[in-house]
């Protein structure tokens, strides 16, 4: 209604103009229709777009819901390793999945980390320092997930260049994003091998390369497998395969997954995400293999993040009698102080430790790396050291008034911050008895 009483006052006035010399006429009347139709279709360019940003976060909303896996729908990795969204070009990082929803989570990382790589020292495009092949990869980056990445598109190998000195009881993560390019739109899948090697400097042969060892793979509609191969009359007896059933279990193409191995002894367990989805008592027999290489063959995937660890934190030790507990297991993306909620299996331990004894009272203190300000990672230790306690109160009911938090930033550090296992090793939480 206001928009043709307008029009009525603007022809109203043109009409007075009936007298004045034509051309001035004219010109008034055309530039006066011109202002109100643009103003017009101004106001209703607002009013649509109203309507349609609406919508879209509506929609947006819909996407952004988790499907169980901690991937936001509706975005893809390219086969060039850049990540974009197919609804948003400025597509953030995964949704940060509830550490409730690790509940059944009682995996808990080794406590001194002999390998890490997260391949931040590499150049973008570069094949990585501290791997082998015989085919190709390079590190890539994605505006989905923070942080460099080994990409591999191949029918062949790439291993891990030194060979690791294990013990009986390690631990094992990384994590993994299944990409498309071998088969070509679709997911290719991938495999990854626990083995021990028989040639320090080669790839070992096909199949079943080296002496032996434990086989993790992901087939190209993403159900999950597993099997061993073992050398020897006593021990090709104990050979184990089969396979992950269950939708739920499936991998999913250009979506993030967190694979952690458990290995004590002869017994190997696998969780993928909150899941533990293989656990096999006699995997190892003693005397048939000793693992010493870690190896990704056959498919195409993003890596990342690759954590080797041994010896199991005695916690209860550490803290009540020591005093000091110092603990690599409570995990945050870079720059952020989100605790993630592969942490559980730790915090739960801790947790268990606290609610036992009441009276002791503890300081919490947040230690990183040397990258970045100095300013920005005392900040960002204090505030990673205050979501600890607040996860260790909201979801395992320790009494808050018995903690307190704080951060040292990169000002205490453990190792030299040269390379990214020392760098691991600095990037800590700390709980301390008072």
């Amino acid at each position: 209604m206001k928009h043709l009483i307008r029009i009525f006052i603007v022809l109203a006035l043109v009409s007075l103009t009936i007298n004045a010399e034509g051309q001035i006429k004219v010109d008034l009347k055309k530039k006066l229709e011109q202002q109100v139709n643009r103003r017009l279709n101004q106001k209703a360019d607002q009013a649509i777009d109203k309507v349609l940003d609406t919508a879209e976060d509506s929609i947006a909303a819909g996407l952004k819901k988790d499907d169980g896996s901690g991937q936001a729908s509706g975005s893809q990795v390219n086969t060039d390793g850049q990540a974009q969204g197919k609804n948003d070009p400025k597509a953030g990082s995964q949704q940060q999945t509830s550490l409730q929803s690790y509940s059944k989570y009682d995996f808990i990382p080794g406590e001194k980390v002999i390998f890490f790589d997260d391949f931040s020292q590499d150049a973008v495009g570069d094949f990585p320092a501290l791997w082998n092949t015989n085919g190709s990869a390079e590190v890539v980056t994605t505006n989905l997930f923070p942080g460099n990445w080994m990409r591999f598109v191949m029918d062949e190998c790439v291993w891990t260049d030194g060979l690791l000195k294990l013990p009986e009881n390690y631990t094992i993560e990384f994590d993994v994003i299944p990409i498309g390019g071998l088969e070509g739109e679709r997911m290719s899948g991938w495999h990854m091998r626990l083995m021990q090697a028989k040639n320090v400097n080669a790839w070992d042969g096909g199949s079943a390369p080296g002496q032996g060892g434990f086989q993790f793979q992901v087939e190209y509609f993403g159900r999950p497998g597993y099997s061993t191969w073992l050398y020897g009359e006593a021990c090709s007896a104990a050979k184990l395969s089969g396979f992950v059933e269950g939708e739920d279990k499936k991998e999913k193409m250009n979506q993030k997954y967190h694979i952690a191995i458990w290995v004590q002894k002869t017994r190997v367990r696998l969780y993928q995400n909150e899941n533990k989805i293989i656990d096999l008592p006699r995997a190892f027999p003693a005397g048939c293999v000793k693992p010493d290489r870690v190896r990704f063959e056959y498919g195409a995937a993003m890596i990342s993040n690759i954590r080797i660890a041994v010896g199991a934190p005695d916690m209860r030790n550490k803290l009540m009698t020591e005093g000091k507990l110092i603990t690599y297991g409570i995990y945050f993306d870079v720059n952020k102080d989100v605790v993630k909620p592969e942490s559980y299996g730790t915090l739960k331990e801790i947790a268990a430790i606290l609610n036992e004894v009441p009276d002791v009272k503890v300081k919490i203190v947040g230690h990183t790396d040397a990258d970045g300000a100095d300013a920005a990672n005392l900040d960002l230790s204090k505030r990673r050291a205050a979501s600890v306690k607040n996860e260790l109160v909201k979801s395992f009911g320790v009494n808050g008034d018995r903690l307190v938090t704080d951060g040292a930033g990169e000002g205490q550090p453990v190792a030299a911050n040269d390379t990214p296992a020392n760098k691991a090793l600095n990037r800590r939480v700390e709980f301390i008895k008072l």
